[in-house]
């Protein structure tokens, strides 16, 4: 054991948050604060002071607030980060002599005793403050000392002022003072993604023509309609030339038509790969033009990226050494058996060429960022080398810190974590599968509750084109309203597949299997976007109610309430400072009308429980003037299955 400084006496262990011991980020938004814990101790009885200190990367001084003691050697402290990028922070604590003196020199004159002596033992810790003070700060340091060493009813007055603690504090001798072993990484992304709503739409089915392929100019022309829901992100599947070897046909046919258009997912033919544009969708100007035409509507574009290859893709023929070859001479297709997916290609990243494939990946990424897209979707990244994704996103994210990752990875829970952990900024879950109250409560419990709360943002999805539940297939509009609500308020992030969510497509291709009959990842649909039944009108409440709501735009809020049924689930979210609470209520039956009793902790939510106070359904419009902590709620599945009130 080598000697260390050993008038270092304060221990600080069990700092947290620290994802792994800090291998890995927290992650927090700009205008968030970081609240810090530590167990600090030292021997004997001397009081200390600790401090959090806090930094962004490739600044050298550090920041500091002060940390407060709570419970058993158990300090707290806070920051706010105000700056997108990579940040760190540590604890900081010593032995401080005058705390110590200023604590017994008040016990010794609450005994009665003389203090004469320290008095003078205080003066001499005020004066060897001094040099380290400058300015007005200096001079009421050398005044206090003075007054100390005069003795007397004034002196104690002035050895146990808080103005002249906070000198002290400020200019105490840190000599000796222990930094905590680590420095904590944090990352701290911009607001959109700790709170956005997302829309998929597939570009090719914009045309106003029926059964014409569409365009990015078509997509340009559905922003409007998008905008006016309250969306601020529209993700894009893949916009890249789709492979004509094995394509596959409508409903996933293994043999394609020639009007069949392909699954976008198959990517790459002899118009290029992940770097072009199916030219049927226009040019790179033409999309170009759709970033900024989204932007003017508040709206950004998220591209899809996905790491897998058609077998005409260039990479084929030009990269060999990244795929697996088969002993007959062909390339191994992507399989889950008994499935086989011919029309894809998995990339091999374990080819001796692995360093030339990671680098031509991140550049992937690095071309789309330069032509305006700040949002990517990635598919299936728990299938790709996860010390990839660490790499590229860490190298991506400290040159452009807004770039948000949202990783599709429908897989085991400790898989989701780790991508989270490696940088993705946002994540699927199992939102889908869960439907009962127990599960839903228990997820959010979890999701927000446990240690996942620091680096794992989830975002919600009730359907997507390859996911339709077979809750929502039995059970159409009224369990799709449901559906809605739970995830545009359970969780800050959500988004749905649309259009066929708003007109509740639920058409199974095998009743109780979750592809859709006739799907859009292989045909061109024609959607009637005024269809009188469109949940259009309902989706823009629910989104104007998120944006209205700053409750709604966290997850840190969430609390589940009592009701005194099974079918009903209560919840509301709250700011930190309660000036906006939030209280939803939810039929989980799609069939039957189901009431029951509400109850609130009142005091915990601002309210007095002895006044009545108003809740005002923001979907409905309806308010209603509660009393106590126990009212009424009363919910039909096909009218309306949900409340969400505003508390006032």
């Amino acid at each position: 054991m080598h000697l260390q400084e050993g008038r270092r006496r304060v221990i600080i262990d069990h700092v947290s948050p620290a994802i792994n011991g800090g291998r890995f980020a927290i992650k927090r938004t700009v205008g968030e604060q970081v609240v810090v814990e530590a167990d600090a101790f030292t021997d004997g009885h001397d009081a200390m002071s600790l401090v959090l200190l806090y930094r962004k990367q490739g600044v050298a001084e550090w920041s500091e607030t002060p940390m407060e003691f709570l419970v058993n050697d158990r300090w707290r402290g806070a920051f706010v980060v105000t700056e997108m990028g990579y940040h760190c922070y540590t604890v900081c604590g010593w032995v401080d002599h005058f705390k110590s003196w200023a604590r017994d020199l008040k016990k010794r004159v609450d005994a009665g005793q003389d203090v004469t002596l320290d008095l003078v033992i205080g003066a001499q810790y005020v004066e060897a403050a001094v040099p380290h003070a400058a300015g007005t700060d200096a001079d009421t340091l050398a005044a206090a000392a003075a007054t100390l060493r005069t003795g007397g009813e004034a002196a104690i007055q002035q050895g146990l002022a808080p103005e002249l603690a906070d000198l002290m504090y400020r200019y105490a001798e840190r000599r000796y003072a222990t930094v905590y072993d680590h420095e904590l990484p944090l990352f701290v992304d911009r607001e959109r993604a700790r709170y956005s709503s997302w829309y998929e739409l597939f570009p090719r089915s914009c045309s106003p023509v029926p059964g014409q392929h569409g365009t990015f100019r078509d997509c340009a022309e559905r922003l409007p309609y998008v905008a006016e829901m309250g969306f601020d992100v529209l993700y894009l599947p893949p916009i890249h030339p789709i492979g004509r070897v094995k394509r596959k046909g409508k409903n996933n046919s293994v043999v394609a038509g020639p009007d069949d258009v392909g699954s976008c997912w198959a990517i790459g033919a002899e118009e290029g790969g992940h770097k072009a544009i199916h030219p049927q969708l226009g040019t790179l100007d033409d999309f170009k033009f759709l970033v900024a035409k989204a932007r003017e509507y508040g709206i950004e574009i998220a591209l899809d990226i996905a790491f897998q290859c058609a077998p005409d893709h260039p990479y084929v023929k030009e990269h060999p050494e990244w795929f697996i070859w088969r002993p007959d001479g062909t390339v191994q297709y992507a399989e889950n058996p008994p499935k086989k997916y011919e029309d894809i290609y998995p990339l091999n990243f374990e080819s001796e060429n692995w360093q030339g494939l990671w680098e031509e990946l991140k550049s992937v990424m690095d071309y789309w960022i330069e032509q305006g897209v700040t949002i990517f979707r990635v598919d299936n990244p728990h299938t790709k080398a996860f010390r990839f994704w660490e790499w590229a996103i860490n190298d991506i994210k400290h040159r452009h810190p807004e770039v948000i990752f949202l990783a599709e990875a429908f897989t085991r829970p400790k898989v989701m974590a780790n991508l989270a952990k490696l940088g993705f900024t946002q994540s699927y879950t199992y939102f889908a599968w869960r439907h009962s109250k127990w599960e839903l409560t228990q997820y959010m419990t979890e999701l927000t509750q446990s240690d996942l709360q620091q680096y794992f943002r989830p975002n919600f999805w009730p359907n997507t084109p390859d996911i339709l539940t077979e809750p929502m297939q039995k059970h159409g509009r009224p369990m799709f309203m449901a559906r809605l609500v739970l995830a545009a308020t359970l969780t800050a992030c959500y988004g749905i597949y649309g259009p066929a969510f708003e007109l509740v497509e639920n058409r199974p291709a095998i009743p109780g299997k979750e592809e859709y009959l006739n799907s859009e990842k292989y045909e061109i649909k024609d959607w009637d976007l005024d269809h009188p039944d469109s949940l259009k009108g309902l989706i823009t409440l629910v989104n104007h109610a998120r944006r209205a709501n700053p409750a709604l735009q966290r997850n840190d809020g969430l609390r589940f309430h009592f009701v005194d049924n099974d079918q009903l689930i209560a919840y509301t979210k709250t700011t930190n400072d309660l000036s906006n609470v939030v209280l939803v209520v939810v039929n989980l039956d799609p069939t039957w009308t189901q009431s029951g009793w509400v109850g609130l902790p009142l005091h915990e939510l601002g309210l007095n429980p002895d006044e009545a106070f108003e809740v005002h359904d923001v979907l409905s419009g309806a308010r209603y003037l509660w009393h106590g902590t126990h009212n009424y709620v009363e919910l039909h599945p096909h009218v309306l299955p949900a409340h969400i009130f505003r508390i006032r």
